[in-house]
């Protein structure tokens, strides 16, 4: 007998059945028929709210998908509050980068991102510094954490309960070893940095949501190196950068890329300091990629 519909959210999918968690228990749920006709297109991801009958037990049946905020294809996962982009200090040494395009991925998607600096017990207060002092115009928020010591970790989980958050960094900067802190017991497999390479080996296979004891859904993605800008022109660019936005309309030229132009606001706060030099160098280099990416582009033949 099927019981009234609750809400809840896909925590993952595995051999045709999903997995919901509503009110704190997990229903393991197959679909209703008209979502497995072939003309449906209809997908599952972790994430998605949506309505189940119950069954006996834990057993359910999904009868409705309620509308997505937003979806992330890498990781293929729906309506997600925030990102943390958790970095090391050392060991490996941080990407700035990645970091950089990182950003400009959750920042594109509209989701909020925040800065994890892992193993602090290993950095020196200058490392530290150095590492956060690029992303301060930004206001982009920042933790500085140690899973050995602890520190930072209850701060990490005020930002986590409530929310569905995606955690996205290179191999080693140490996102398993973070989420067995912020659940002792949780025991996930964590990656050695390899001494040759002084890169991380990938610890985690597939996209799962995992529900944290203090009312937490978290994705552990698998890590990555390298990563093509989100589809963009070069005039949308510096809607990325936080502390750009913050002077639009300030330049000369309403079609300003904040690059040779004359009267450039955001090339007069960089030369203040208002902008930091390093995030600067990146908008140019991402600019350049643009631009390139955009005359690689094959022109339509002329009728």
């Amino acid at each position: 007998m099927n019981l009234p519909g609750k809400e809840g959210t896909i925590i993952k999918g595995y051999s045709g059945f999903y997995y919901v968690l509503s009110e704190g228990t997990i229903f393991t749920c197959s679909l209703r028929g008209k979502f497995r006709q072939k003309k449906m297109e209809q997908t599952f991801l972790p994430g998605d709210r949506v309505v189940i009958s119950l069954l006996e037990g834990d057993k359910g049946v999904i009868e409705e998908v309620l509308p997505r905020k937003n979806e992330l294809l890498r990781p293929t996962i729906a309506n997600v509050d925030q990102a943390l982009l958790v970095f090391s200090l050392t060991s490996p040494d941080p990407d700035f980068a990645l970091i950089d395009r990182l950003l400009l991925f959750t920042i594109e998607e509209q989701i909020e991102p925040i800065l994890i600096w892992t193993k602090s017990d290993l950095a020196t207060e200058e490392c530290i510094e150095k590492a956060k002092e690029s992303f301060v115009q930004g206001q982009i928020k920042q933790v500085i954490v140690s899973a050995e010591t602890m520190n930072g970790i209850e701060a990490v989980k005020n930002l986590l309960r409530q929310r569905i958050t995606v955690l996205a960094g290179p191999s080693g900067a140490g996102k398993s070893s973070l989420l067995n802190a912020l659940q002792p017991g949780l025991a996930l497999k964590t990656g050695e940095v390899s001494k040759k390479t002084g890169r991380g080996r990938h610890t985690t296979r597939h996209v799962e949501l995992l529900h944290l004891s203090f009312d937490a859904l978290v994705a552990d993605t698998p890590g990555f190196s390298t990563l093509n800008l989100p589809a963009l022109t070069a005039p949308q660019l510096g809607e990325l950068f936080p502390e750009i936005v913050d002077l639009m309309g300030q330049c000369r030229f309403n079609s300003c890329l904040h690059r040779t132009e004359p009267d450039c606001a955001v090339q007069e706060a960089v030369e203040k300091g208002l902008i930091h030099q390093r995030r600067y160098e990146s908008y140019l280099l991402f600019l350049e990629e643009l631009i390139n990416q955009d005359r690689r582009k094959p022109k339509g033949r002329k009728e």
